[in-house]
């Protein structure tokens, strides 16, 4: 009875230690907005699919998954998606960038490329997260995801934000379909969130 009650906590913590492996780190977040973005629900929006200096460029399979993350985030603010033949009053644009560091080792600003070029944010503001994960270096991943949202008729920003994380490049938290989640909800916590403030989601 002890042994099969001993196997029985063993297996708990494995499982909970599994789970603490695949989570995704905390996230920065920082959004900017002139005035608080007004719009009724259901408005509809359009999400751009190509880079403003690339219109022949086609979306990558990853960029999908940030994509329909973010679609799903503004489906919850009350948006919807307009049909083929409609017109938008609302244009989205989205993109992400994933960049490898080695052991702690920060990379130089990024631009955000294909889904939608929304510039170089390239500041100073660091990730802030730690990682002591033991076993030596672990090579990581930068992931950043970024969200415009424009005025379609006259081109305006009304909200914009980027969220950034870290992980290793092995682990679950890394696979597309689970950052993007997690990068897009973290982006729109409280939306639209205070301008120019940056924030950390858990």
């Amino acid at each position: 009875m002890m042994h099969h009650l001993s196997v029985a906590l063993l297996s708990a913590a494995a499982l909970a230690l599994g789970g603490c492996a695949t989570a995704v780190p905390p996230v920065e977040v920082t959004r900017f907005h002139n005035a608080i973005p007004g719009w009724a629900p259901g408005t509809r929006y359009a999400i751009q699919t190509a880079p403003l200096d690339d219109p022949a460029a086609m979306p990558s399979i990853e960029w999908n998954s940030y994509r329909a993350a973010v679609e799903q985030q503004l489906q919850r603010q009350g948006l919807v998606a307009a049909g083929a033949n409609e017109t938008a009053p609302l244009r989205v644009r989205v993109g992400f960038d994933r960049s490898l560091q080695l052991d702690g080792a920060r990379r130089s600003p990024v631009s955000v490329g294909v889904g939608g070029s929304t510039g170089s944010y390239g500041s100073g503001v660091g990730l802030g997260i730690g990682f002591n994960l033991g076993g030596g270096p672990k090579r990581m991943a930068d992931l950043q995801l970024s969200v415009r949202i424009d005025d379609a008729a006259t081109g305006q920003a009304l909200w914009e934000g980027r969220a950034l994380t870290a992980v290793p490049v092995k682990a679950p938290a890394a696979q597309p379909s689970l950052a993007a989640a997690k990068l897009a909800e973290a982006l729109f916590k409280d939306f639209p969130g205070e301008s120019g403030r940056t924030i950390s989601v858990p």
